[in-house]
């Protein structure tokens, strides 16, 4: 009897292995590994297949691939990317996830409506290609499908709605648009104030201490910038730069303030910059009246609400992205 009782222990047993043995198999297939939860969102569920379809990580799948060959899931260096990819991708997703949600407790989201707009976007965009096959391309190419594509849009139709209900009592003092006048004066002229210079860039302060005294000694500013200067484009016109507006953001903070303190005809001292060491000269400056606050305080206010905004929002974001209690499964990854 205890011979029976042996062999039938060990027949459970057998069949249990085989059991937790198949249980493992079909974790791991495919279907399952796509179907795996990574994420929850107040209890909503984000699950491998999401990521893998999103078009960032859709791109970095075509790219180990291309790198590793078909088994690239077998490389450890192309799994170490990939779920790093992952987890980046997992973090955009959690809180498109939070934002969808937020609309919908903030009554912003109808349906119908926020469909009808991504048709409306997703169509606009496929009337830009001769025909279905090219738009289908340009898609695949990018990363994308229709769904994708759709759900980018959505987010997209979706973001500004969630950030107007949220921000709609954002607003700027009267004290902070009188002093944001006060700062930025110069931003607010008849016309713009902009300066004429030229300038001579090299890369030492050594070498531009002996430009300086080349300049001192009254040679020629073009024929030392032609001579010195590593801004090649500048050079031919002898380091000129023509008029340049004093808020224009495509050059330096601390060149354009070294320029806009010269007079005319004056040349800085050598000033250090990002791109290496300059010396500035003022060759013209037209300098305009300020408006008075009263013209400009309505758009001032604007201009500092929207700052405000901008802000707050990101605060804003980071507090309902802790307020959904976000669960991660990175083991799934």
């Amino acid at each position: 009897m205890k011979k029976v009782k042996k062999i039938i222990a060990s027949v459970l047993l057998g069949t249990c292995m085989l059991s937790i043995a198949g249980c493992n198999l079909i974790e791991k297939t495919p279907e399952r590994v796509q179907k795996s939860t990574v994420a929850k969102v107040k209890g909503e569920k984000i699950t491998r297949g999401e990521v893998d379809e999103y078009p960032q990580m859709v791109k970095a799948i075509e790219s180990a691939k291309a790198k590793y060959g078909n088994d690239y899931e077998k490389n450890e260096e192309a799994k170490s990317q990939l779920k790093e990819t992952r987890k980046s991708v997992l973090d955009e997703l959690t809180m498109e996830m939070v934002i969808m949600q937020k609309a919908k407790e903030l009554k912003v989201y109808d349906e119908k409506k926020i469909e009808e707009e991504v048709n409306k976007q997703f169509d606009a965009i496929k009337k830009n290609y001769k025909d279905d096959k090219e738009f289908k391309k340009e898609m695949t190419a990018g990363g994308f499908t229709e769904k994708t594509l759709k759900n980018f849009l959505r987010i997209r139709v979706v973001v500004p709605k969630v950030y107007e209900a949220a921000m709609k009592d954002v607003k700027a003092t009267e004290k902070e648009t009188k002093e944001y006048y006060d700062s930025h004066m110069v931003e607010f002229t008849e016309k713009p104030n902009r300066i004429h210079v030229a300038h001579i860039l090299v890369k030492t302060e050594e070498e531009a201490k002996k430009a300086k005294e080349r300049l001192d000694k009254k040679e020629d500013f073009a024929k030392v910038a032609k001579e010195v200067s590593t801004d090649k484009a500048a050079n031919e016109q002898g380091g000129d730069l023509g008029f340049i507006n004093y808020n224009d953001a495509n050059y330096d903070k601390t060149f354009m303030t070294a320029a806009q303190a010269l007079s005319k005809g004056q040349i800085s001292s050598p000033i250090k910059t990002q791109f290496g060491w300059h010396i500035i000269k003022c060759i013209e400056k037209e300098e305009y009246p300020i408006k008075k606050y009263d013209q400009v305080k309505s758009e001032i206010n604007k201009m500092v609400s929207e700052s405000k905004k901008q802000s707050q929002w990101k605060e804003i974001l980071e507090k309902w992205k802790n307020d959904a209690k976000i669960k991660l499964y990175e083991k799934n990854l």
